[in-house]
């Protein structure tokens, strides 16, 4: 089969987030499996260009119709660690992609409708017919629908699309603007409630809605995210679009890069282990305390690695640090925050707790750091009040760090509790909370540390078991390919 991804962001040459892993990682587990993939991007002025081999020309004439016009781009071709990638350049006055960084400006729509309508035109120029295309959240959610009501009739008439929706939260919602520009015109027709038209802004556009709307499939990162967005207000408004188009609507948990996060080879901690050689792990907690400035003894280390953002639940985190620290344990921190306000209040916790024995806030991110405190923690917490997928915790489960979380999400399909799972006690990995308060993190923090403190053998099994699991690409990108053929025959 041959598949065409397209998204903003690919692991590690251009990266913000977790999409930019999951654009990577599917596609490499795509290609183990025989299969010929293709990723298109923006070229980026920032982009890490160090993490492509081979960056050359491909295409110095792609003219684009724009807005009356057209946009002449550049498109060059490159390798990301071995996957083949085409980074399309624009030239214009906009200079859509030469602003130092990935997102952030009051032109988003527009940049990123001009990245989905060249995408297309590239594919259609040279005559690459891909059995399917797979979006990315609502940077490319308007591929589908120029693809169909477009680019259809210019030869790309048999293509099919899987669209994945990352976050919810960010909808592409924007003015009618965009419909001239792309071609599309219509407004009203394309404004209508059952079309593109926003849910909450009668004058706008919702380019996610248009995806959902166009694609062929369409899918979150997880299970239970699915049904959280058709049945909740996880859904940020699209709750009922998804629920018109049920049918083809379905949560695919992502995968862990198994060979970047694997405790046995990872250059970033001083002492390698893995399930047959657990007991190497102390070795990675001494240089934790050693490097976090923890005073020695025997203390369970509680841990938070992630951004911190409202979403992660920051009250039950702070609650989560005094309360380990009262627990006679040890908490570190690695994070950062995109709202000034958000990082000066753990800067001044950080600056609260400077001199205390058992406890390190490191406000930032340092790659080293974080896998070392993978590596080195007892127990890793993961409050969130929504959480799509999620890949802490299942890092933490490979490297034999015991998840403490919230019952949301992707978390509620990968952690099982150790004492209430309905699943048999040999598949339990974790411990689980339902309540976004601090009775029901407390619970479950009371039972984690009671079984590390009382019954120590008992806590080996359940670090054996977490480390058993299989939350690498090689399930998910089998999902992937069933739907894929089943779309490109239906």
């Amino acid at each position: 089969m041959y598949i065409v991804m397209i998204a903003s962001e690919c692991a590690p040459a251009a990266k913000v987030g977790g999409l930019a892993d999951v654009v990577f990682g599917l596609s490499r587990e795509l290609e183990l499996r025989g299969h010929a993939v293709e990723i298109i991007l923006p070229k980026y002025d920032c982009m890490r260009q160090d993490q492509v081999w081979g960056l050359h020309v491909s295409d110095h004439e792609l003219w684009v119709p724009w807005d009356g016009g057209a946009i002449r781009c550049t498109v060059w071709f490159g390798f990301v660690h071995g996957r083949k990638c085409f980074f399309i350049e624009p030239h214009c006055a906009q200079a859509f992609f030469d602003r130092g960084t990935y997102y952030g400006f009051w032109d988003d729509p527009e940049r990123f409708a001009f990245f989905s309508k060249a995408a297309l035109e590239f594919l259609s120029k040279s005559n690459k017919r891909p059995d399917v295309i797979h979006t990315h959240d609502w940077q490319t959610a308007l591929v589908p629908v120029l693809l169909y009501e477009l680019h259809a009739r210019a030869g790309l008439a048999d293509q099919r699309v899987c669209h994945t929706i990352h976050n919810f939260r960010h909808q592409g919602v924007t003015g009618p603007g965009i419909l001239r520009a792309t071609g599309l015109d219509r407004p009203e027709y394309f404004g209508a409630p059952d079309r593109m038209g926003d849910a909450f802004d009668r004058h706008s556009i919702n380019l996610m809605r248009g995806a959902i709307l166009y694609a062929n499939a369409v899918t979150t990162v997880s299970p239970h995210h699915a049904w959280e967005a058709r049945h909740t207000d996880l859904g940020f408004g699209l709750g009922h679009a998804l629920h018109l188009h049920q049918d083809k609507f379905v949560g695919i948990l992502n995968g862990l890069d198994y060979e970047m996060w694997n405790p046995q080879t990872d250059p970033h901690i001083p002492q390698h282990y893995g399930a047959t050689s657990l007991d190497r792990k102390a070795a990675n907690t001494a240089a934790l305390r050693e490097r976090m400035l923890l005073r020695n003894g025997r203390r369970p280390i509680l841990a938070y690695v992630g951004r911190l953002d409202t979403q992660k639940g920051l009250h039950l985190i702070r609650h989560a640090m005094f309360y380990a620290l009262e627990q006679d344990a040890q908490f570190v921190l690695l994070g950062s925050g995109s709202e000034h306000g958000i990082n000066e209040d753990f800067w001044h916790l950080k600056r609260r707790l400077n001199d205390n024995p058992d406890c390190h806030l490191e406000i930032g991110y340092d790659e080293d750091l974080a896998h070392l405190i993978y590596a080195g923690a007892d127990l890793l917490v993961m409050p969130s009040l929504y959480e799509p997928c999620g890949l802490t915790q299942m890092i933490a489960l490979r490297y034999g760090t015991v998840p403490v979380v919230r019952a949301v999400g992707g978390l509620k399909d990968t952690v099982f509790d150790w004492d209430y799972s309905a699943l048999p006690p040999q598949q339990r990995n974790g411990f689980v909370f339902e309540h976004a308060d601090h009775q029901g993190l407390e619970s479950a923090l009371d039972r984690a540390l009671g079984l590390w403190r009382n019954e120590p053998a008992l806590f080996h099994e359940l670090i054996l078991q977490g480390m058993a699991c299989d939350y690498s690409w090689n399930h998910p990108g089998q999902r992937y390919l069933d739907l894929y053929e089943f779309i490109r025959h239906k």
